[in-house]
């Protein structure tokens, strides 16, 4: 679509017609060129049209899920246990079909000044396919069958498939078992796929391809099946070229064995890289032109520190929305206890990707207010013509830190950093009958900031230094919470400017597919964005903060280290009463 034919000179082939334009280095070459960004989010999906040039957001639009996330029932109707969550394929390509030529209206730029796509996704999103991309669940005689249908991120019913995974692994010595930090999430592929096996044998037989969502999209724009290195790694247990071994997975399970050679087949791409043309079918659906290159698809979290400029080493970025990933670069392999995963290449090419993260943040305030809630507090943030959470902000910082008596634990969604428990659930301690409930926000909303500073503290404890913190997500709209964030971490904390970092982020991922940059690193400085604004830490209130997550501390392992398993026990209790 583009060639560079020098530092100064570009050419362009916009559909078969030739322009010559002047620049003054990579990305700039065309003033009109834009690129498309598409997020694909835990309750939407969002699009963004994107200068090539500077990265500067023209138009963007988000469209709902029209199912959501189902964690109660299917659309048959037919219930679900606790701890599932699923979604229907059909409201991701609603995204492609509304998202994409909304925010394309809304930029004003026409259709042909497009020359790349991008996607991401949130991870682990897996679904069964038929060797053709078809999901199971659109098939007849699946419509009724829990399994059949995409698992999203936060399904977490997989934990005993986890443990057994981590066990196992642990006795034989597997050597990409200290990859992640020493256990396996009940997120990811392996724990999910050996869910479907154990709990509906005839949906695992029928499933061809075990898919990450993140690649499932670029097949269904291109046509073409291309592997993204990012959940490969991350969520896969791919590292230095091989999945865990045939003898390993029938250890787990004897018709386990051949998973990975069977549903994990598949070429792997390279971040960035283009991994097909967009279909006549697609580009007709979303009123681009046909041809358009579209990039290997990507990780929200990893793909988002492209927008953060975050393409050395030391610079943490935390992802915060309904949950929150950290990740970042750094020169050299070290093991860090309870992360996410370490691989090479995983975020940019020539750096070992670094993730970690929390299973609820942005979920956890979420729920507090729209379950626990009086009336009369939402009432006050009416009258005042404010967001429910600003107003519980306000209510919250007008005690000092620790005025409120109150800590609590960040579990509601489990641990996913560094316990890598999903059976583990919330704590508020100090709670009484004057507790107000802006006390009970700010406690939960502290919790959150500790479990990052575990994180913080954990992979600095390690050997992985974390210079610099960025913030990302729409959690960042808050200043209260980021300079809480900035309290409770002593670290200073910058943002992205873009209220949509992923989808700034696949766009900058699509102008080097397009040609425009020559890789990552130079697409990201061009084109990545972070506010002017520096949120510094207080001393005297991160003094009073330490004080505080000592306590948190104190909790954090009690329930999570020294063996009182009440909550696990309760989870099984749950879930053998509920069991439909």
């Amino acid at each position: 679509m583009i060639a560079l034919t020098s530092a100064r000179t570009a050419i362009t082939m916009l559909y078969g017609v030739e322009t010559r334009v002047w620049t003054d280095g990579e990305g700039s070459m065309f003033q009109g060129s834009v690129a498309v960004g598409i997020d694909f989010g835990t309750l939407s999906g969002r699009a963004v049209i994107v200068s090539v040039a500077d990265g500067q957001e023209l138009g963007s639009a988000i469209h709902s899920y029209r199912h959501g996330v189902l964690t109660q029932a299917l659309p048959t109707g037919r219930l679900l246990p606790p701890s599932w969550a699923l979604q229907v394929p059909q409201d991701w390509r609603d995204v492609l079909a509304h998202a994409v030529p909304d925010a394309l209206r809304a930029s004003g730029v026409a259709a042909d000044q497009v020359v790349g796509i991008g996607t991401d996704f949130t991870a682990c999103t897996v679904l069964p396919v038929t060797r053709s991309g078809v999901p199971l669940c659109e098939q007849a005689g699946y419509l009724d069958r829990p399994h059949a249908f995409p698992k999203l991120w936060k399904h977490h019913a997989a934990q005993g498939q986890a443990d057994r995974i981590n066990r196992i692994a642990a006795e034989r010595g597997e050597s990409w078992l200290a990859r992640y930090g020493g256990a396996i999430s009940a997120e990811w592929q392996f724990a999910k796929a050996l869910q479907v096996l154990e709990e509906d044998p005839e949906v695992y037989a029928a499933t061809e391809l075990w898919v990450e969502a993140a690649d499932w999209i670029v097949w269904q724009l291109t046509g073409e099946f291309i592997k993204n290195p990012c959940t490969a790694g991350y969520k896969g247990v791919f590292q230095d070229g091989l999945y865990p071994s045939r003898s390993y997975l029938g250890a787990l399970n004897a018709g386990f064995a051949s998973f990975a050679e069977e549903k994990l087949s598949g070429s792997i791409g390279g971040l960035g890289a283009k991994a097909g043309d967009l279909t006549e079918e697609m580009a007709a659906l979303m009123g681009l032109p046909v041809g358009l290159p579209v990039c290997v698809g990507n990780v929200d979290a990893h793909v988002t520190a492209a927008a953060a400029t975050a393409t050395e080493p030391g610079r943490m970025v935390a992802i915060m929305g309904t949950s929150t990933c950290l990740v970042m670069n750094g020169d050299h392999l070290a093991e860090v206890p309870g992360m996410c995963g370490v691989v090479d290449g995983g975020i940019v090419q020539g750096l070992w990707g670094y993730e970690a993260g929390q299973s609820g943040v942005g979920d956890i305030f979420g729920w507090f207010v729209d379950r626990y809630l009086g009336a009369d507090t939402t009432e006050e943030a009416e009258r005042a013509g404010i967001d429910i959470h600003e107003h519980l902000a306000h209510l919250a910082d007008r005690k000092p830190v620790g005025g409120h008596g109150l800590v609590a634990l960040d579990w509601h969604s489990g641990n996913r950093s560094v316990l890598v428990n999903h059976s583990l659930s919330g704590v508020i301690v100090g709670l009484t009958l004057d507790t107000p409930p802006e006390d009970i926000y700010r406690a939960l909303v502290e919790s959150t900031a500790f479990g990052t500073r575990v994180i913080v503290e954990t992979f600095e404890q390690s050997g992985v230094p974390v210079e610099e913190f960025i913030a990302a997500g729409g959690l960042t709209r808050n200043p209260w919470l980021i300079q809480l964030y900035a309290d409770v971490l002593g670290l200073p904390i910058r943002c992205v400017a873009s209220g949509q970092g992923p989808a700034l982020g696949s766009a900058i991922h699509a102008a080097v597919a397009a040609g425009a940059y020559s890789d990552v690193r130079s697409a990201a400085a061009s084109m990545g964005r972070l506010d002017d604004r520096v949120f510094e830490p207080d001393p005297d209130r991160h003094r009073a903060y330490s004080r505080l997550y000592d306590e948190y501390l104190q909790l954090h392992d009690y329930f999570g280290r020294e063996g009182n398993d009440v909550m696990m026990r309760l989870q099984q209790m749950r879930h053998e009463v509920m069991a439909p």
